[in-house]
């Protein structure tokens, strides 16, 4: 498969073509495509009471194929009856994530029970039932509820509040496996764990950093915004150990001279190793301030530990800083000096920065960084992690974490006049490691791939295993319905977004709310989330609470429970009224006053640590989505972006094939200290730094281990070290 010199262009309009005709047609596809519901795919945010297609500044047409991807799936016909009886478990563990993916809707409740080989369908007064009893013979500790970033606030409020009345804070959501040390990073400097920015801080921006991300593959709406800043005159400086195709150059489809001529998006693009960011940040810091490019005024008067931060960076060698980056001095000074001459700077970064087990510190050095010249705080400036799911940020806002915010915990003891339990909550992997001891005994998804997004897939499927009961709420089958099976497991199949009968919100990584009118059923049988949420916790709760639980299936009364619940959510109570999507107050920073204790920022000092895999025959390894997928959902077997047409394949320089004596195209065994692959192909690549390869995740996560940050608990999904041997 031959790697397109431009992302987006032609490829991108005839993908559209293909997948309205997938969908049933291009007048179907059009009018679901601009229905007034937010994008389901990732958290750059479209679409709401403005229409499919357009951002909050009114921007027409904004949209990608991640976009289009996710409606065709939801378009979809259902699951035929035969497949349940055609296809048993040990067959569907041999489905790929894209032929689970595209084996069509779940439109009735299904049940797995250990011994058996296949799912079968059952009513869902029996499914509910099932899941009743189950919760009213544990104690509360014995279970956890996960919550994935496709699902509205008003289901992830309700089902967190379910939880903690049942008596547990094991409440917790899909960010700990992506953007958590955003957010502890950001809450440990700023004082606020979200963007500090509005997306017209970008448009006006001179210097925007992508650090550690391919948004041209995964968030690709943001290049039309890099567009405007290129076209303006500004600079992109990209930092990545992969040279991504459109990063470097991309046909915007909707902008017909972007689309002819293309646009020029990185004008400087670096490459450090794998886990070579922290030292490159400091670096940078260093050089800025070795020719007197910081903004001492702010520093004093706006930031804590200035001083002692300053001091840390005086100290740090260039021998220390080039050889744990992989870049060398004479590149650091580039950037610094791009860096000095600019006036309005973004840093953004994803989960290049956050997969480490130092990922906090990362986040907390951009943070620094940014504060060295003043770079937040003011308009046009400011951090700005680039987050996956499209409400991922909005579940939690309303309280989906295992310990809540105190206004929160006090907001939901005054509403509704109960007690809430204190004791600690489970991160995501903590309940993984429970679940595998025998503490836990049933786990309840509200959407997502637990099992897939998980690192060490062989322990993942074990911990699942020991469970007595899984129950899972989705809209299509995936991996972990085939791999993350209880002794019994049970599929509430749930309404799409677009096809529910009520209006539910969702927020974006730009802290603005919209609100989804919903729609039409596109199939029988699946409900709406927040109808079985309330259905189960009036079977499980009865009258033990003052809650009417049936009531709050109106998402009208779940929003005006927010508004009084949640800082800066006040206008949600109105917002099926008004029809007006807000900015959350108190999250956005145009002027250096900070939520910390202070008001100030604070400044932290790090311990840089090693390059990992430097020993002769090893690797380091990280796992990548390609332009194919989003999160742990496969549309495309290829990866059109780099040339790459199935996703069995380690991607390593053709120098690094040489040193290891194997060769493209042969097949090879890959191991890591707690898993290893065999029989996937080598794909030589020369845009990828020396030293490093890539593989895709979730196929990858077998060989990652569980070691985690030790701050926001996610698992260090790059810098895995590897060795690989020819088969």
């Amino acid at each position: 498969m031959k790697k397109p010199s431009s992302g987006g262009g032609w490829q991108a309009i005839r993908y559209t073509f293909q997948k309205a005709r997938e969908a049933g047609g291009y007048w179907k596809f059009w009018k679901a495509m601009r229905s007034k519901n937010a994008c389901k795919t990732c958290a750059l945010g479209m679409g709401g009471q403005k229409g499919g297609m357009v951002n909050e500044r009114g921007t027409f047409p904004e949209v990608c194929k991640k976009s289009m991807q996710a409606m065709a799936a939801d378009m979809q016909g259902a699951i035929p009856a035969e497949f349940w009886q055609t296809y048993s478990i040990p067959q569907l563990k041999k489905f790929t994530p894209y032929q689970m993916e595209h084996a069509g809707r779940l439109t009735e409740p299904m049940l797995w029970e250990a011994d058996t080989q296949h799912y079968r369908p059952i009513s869902w007064d029996e499914a509910l039932g099932r899941v009743i009893g189950k919760l009213k013979q544990l104690s509360a500790d014995e279970t956890f509820w996960y919550f994935s970033g496709r699902s509205s606030m008003e289901a992830g409020f309700l089902l967190q509040l379910f939880a903690r009345l049942y008596g547990t804070n094991n409440v917790n959501n899909c960010s700990y496996y992506c953007h958590q040390a955003s957010g502890v990073g950001l809450a440990t400097t700023v004082g606020s764990g979200t963007a500090t920015i509005v997306l017209e801080d970008v448009e006006h921006a001179d210097l925007v950093f992508v650090i550690g991300g391919n948004p041209a593959s995964n968030h690709p709406r943001l290049m039309s915004t890099l567009k405007h800043v290129r076209r303006r005159g500004g600079e992109v400086i990209v930092i990545n150990p992969v040279v991504e195709t459109g990063l470097v150059n991309f046909r915007i489809p909707s902008d017909p001279i972007s689309m002819l001529f293309g646009t020029k998006i990185a004008t400087l693009y670096v490459q450090p190793d794998i886990g070579g960011d922290l030292a490159l940040l400091c670096g940078i810091a260093k050089r800025v301030l070795e020719v007197g490019g910081q903004d001492q005024d702010f520093l004093d008067n706006h930031c804590e530990n200035s001083e002692a931060w300053l001091a840390y960076l005086r100290d740090l060698s260039w021998d220390e800083i080039e050889t744990k980056s992989g870049v060398g001095k004479l590149k650091i000074e580039d950037i610094a000096q791009r860096y000095i001459q600019a006036e309005r700077v973004i840093f953004s970064w994803t989960m290049g920065i956050t997969h480490h087990a130092h990922g906090v510190n990362n986040v907390q050095a951009i943070a620094a960084l940014a504060a060295l010249r003043g770079m937040v705080g003011k308009p046009g400036c400011g951090l700005m992690p680039i987050r996956g799911h499209s409400n991922v940020q909005g579940i939690g806002s309303v309280g989906v974490t295992p310990t809540l915010k105190q206004a929160i915990f006090d907001g939901l003891e005054k509403e509704y006049g109960v007690q809430l339990p204190t004791t600690p909550g489970l991160d995501t992997l903590g309940c993984m490691e429970d679940a595998h001891s025998g503490k836990l005994k049933m786990g309840f998804c509200l959407g997502g791939n637990l099992y897939g997004s998980n690192p060490d897939l062989a322990f993942a499927a074990e911990s699942i295993q020991q469970l007595d009961t899984m129950v899972y709420l989705s809209t299509t089958l995936n991996t972990g319905h085939a791999h993350g099976l209880a002794k019994e497991t049970i599929i509430l199949p749930v309404l799409a977004r677009d096809e529910e009968p009520y209006q539910t919100t969702q927020e974006s990584m730009f802290n603005y709310v919209r609100m989804s009118e919903g729609g039409p059923r596109r199939l029988a049988g699946p409900r709406g989330e927040v109808d079985v949420i309330a259905s189960l916790a009036q079977g499980v709760l009865e009258d033990s609470t003052p809650i009417d639980w049936q009531s709050m299936q109106d998402t009208n009364k779940i929003r005006a429970a927010l508004a009084k619940v949640v800082p800066g959510f006040e206008k949600i109570a109105s917002i099926d009224k008004t029809k007006e999507e807000f900015q959350i107050d108190g999250r956005t920073f145009h002027t250096p006053k900070f939520p910390t204790p202070s008001g100030r920022l604070i400044l932290h000092t790090h311990e840089i640590p090693d390059l990992k895999g430097t020993g002769e025959n090893e690797l380091r390894l990280m796992t990548v989505r390609s332009e194919g997928q989003f999160n742990t959902v496969v549309y495309e077997e290829y990866d059109i972006y780099r040339g790459i047409d199935r996703r069995d394949v380690i991607v390593m320089h053709p120098d690094d094939c040489q040193r290891l004596g194997i060769s493209a195209g042969q097949k090879v065994s890959i191991q890591s200290n707690i898993g290893k692959i065999d029989g996937f192909t080598v794909h030589a690549f020369p845009d990828i730094k020396p030293g490093n390869a890539l593989m895709y995740y979730p196929e990858a996560n077998t060989l990652v281990s569980r070691t985690a940050d030790p701050l926001s608990k996610t698992p260090a999904f790059k810098g895995v070290v590897v060795t690989v041997r020819p088969v």
